[in-house]
């Protein structure tokens, strides 16, 4: 055998072994996503809704947000048990430039003195503009001071 016939041989066996892995990958892949497939079918769950349910697929959004797209498909809808309590008016929110809630101190409910080893550091408890609901903290007043001075142009916390 010299060399040029074997080389001559080689070429087409690479070929084939790798159009065969190729098909294998292929093979494989489908079978993932078949595989894929069927564990969410079975977990899907379908939509149920009662007369009177609160459903939309297209809303009604105030200007602010004119520039979030106001239709949906109706596959992205969820049950949800509306709590008029918690409906927050639209000028309270604030929204950064990518649509994300900002939350923000509303405003400062108590203070105390936190005592360490060798210092004293005066904390506020804050209420926040979550959107989860009322949500208070505790935070260090230099801090809140620094970053929102506007909450407390109108207290008088007497120091300790």
């Amino acid at each position: 055998m010299n060399l040029a016939s074997s080389s001559r041989d080689i070429g087409p066996k690479i070929i084939h072994e790798t159009t065969e892995k190729i098909v294998q990958i292929r093979q494989r892949l489908q079978a993932a996503r078949d595989q894929q497939r069927s564990y969410a079918n079975v977990r899907r769950k379908p939509l149920e809704f009662q007369v009177g349910d609160r459903v939309a697929y297209k809303l009604e959004l105030p200007k602010e947000l004119s520039n979030v797209h106001n239709t949906f498909h109706v596959s992205n809808l969820k049950k949800c048990l509306s709590d008029e309590s918690l409906v927050i008016p639209m000028k309270e929110l604030r929204l950064d430039d990518k649509l994300n809630f900002v939350e923000e101190p509303v405003e400062i409910m108590d203070r105390e003195i936190k005592q360490l080893k060798q210092s004293r550091i005066p904390i506020i408890k804050v209420r926040w503009n979550s959107k989860r609901g009322p949500e208070f903290t505790w935070e260090r007043e230099d801090q809140i001071r620094a970053k929102y001075p506007h909450l407390f142009s109108n207290i008088t916390l007497a120091s300790n």
